[in-house]
């Protein structure tokens, strides 16, 4: 194996007969071990085909061949062994300290939120909670060039993660990161709650119960970034419930739980929310307007 081609080739071969999962970025195995070994060259994911016939140098092939055991033997996500993963077409570093991008909310903030925010009047005052890598705050102050984005997390290491994504992206002028349990340390200056005028969050929701079914690349993620008790309800609940407070007149917040949706509804069946349905695969986010959040579920009738 000489050539760029070779390695991609081998790679290939070798992520299938070790059965590798992708759900990480790509969706078969050429586009992964392109990903894997293109990366692992320091070469850009674009490369022109006509380079794929270079011959690699023997510290090269060393290094490659370490990667892709890692990728199917290990099973470790290849976001993970380049430390870096793709969100709205843009790199963001990543570890293992944050799951990795790969969030409808992307789709979402493309479609302008499904047109249910006031276009005349654009979120000023925004709020990423569960922020992880902090590509959904980034990409959300790149989408409302005049607001400022509070993106929160409760766990210190993921603020680490998108701290670096922020200076990478210079927005430390416009994203602000608050280590926070939900709501709970999101105060200003004299104790009071801030208010904002869009929430979004993509919290733990997986049931616990799900994670020995879960392929072993998804136990490479933190675990408590994926699973929440109740079937995956419990923060999700909390969060709605505290929500109405801590938006202003005409505010929205929009949730993403991905299957949870099946638990959601079937808790709830009367809820007042909107799934945004942004492709032919059934929504994951759901969305409140703050005037429904009193009464979320739909008990009053």
């Amino acid at each position: 194996m000489e050539t760029i081609l070779d390695w991609i080739r081998w790679a290939v071969s070798r992520m299938d007969e070790h059965d590798v999962f992708l759900g990480h970025g790509t969706q078969n195995y050429l586009d992964e071990a392109a990903w894997l070994v293109l990366g692992g060259l320091r070469l850009p994911p674009d490369l022109d085909r006509s380079w794929w016939d270079a011959r690699l140098a023997a510290s090269e092939k060393g290094e490659l061949v370490e990667l892709i055991r890692r990728r199917c033997l290990d099973h470790t996500p290849t976001a993970y062994l380049l430390q870096r993963a793709w969100f709205m077409g843009q790199p963001f570093y990543v570890d293992e300290r944050v799951l990795i991008p790969r969030s409808p909310f992307g789709d979402l903030i493309r479609g302008d939120f499904h047109r249910v925010l006031d276009k005349q009047e654009p979120p000023r005052e925004i709020l990423d909670i569960g922020t992880g890598s902090g590509c959904i705050a980034i990409a959300l102050a790149e989408h409302f060039p005049d607001s400022h984005v509070v993106a929160s997390d409760i766990d210190f290491g993921a603020l680490s993660v998108a701290a670096h994504n922020i200076d990478a992206y210079q927005l430390n002028d416009r994203v602000e990161l608050v280590q926070s349990d939900i709501f709970d340390q999101l105060l200003d200056a004299e104790g009071q709650p801030l208010r904002f005028d869009l929430i979004v969050s993509n919290p733990p929701y997986v049931d616990p119960d799900e994670a020995e079914d879960l392929p072993d690349e998804y136990h490479h993620e933190p675990a408590a970034a994926l699973f929440a008790d109740d079937r995956g309800l419990a923060l999700v609940e909390r969060l709605l419930d505290q929500a109405a407070e801590r938006l202003n007149p005409g505010g929205w917040v929009f949730v993403e739980m991905g299957n949870g949706r099946h638990w959601f509804d079937q808790r709830w069946p009367n809820h007042r929310g909107l799934w945004v349905d942004l492709s032919p695969a059934p929504s994951s986010i759901v969305g409140f307007p703050r005037e429904q959040l009193a009464d979320w579920r739909g008990e009053a009738g």
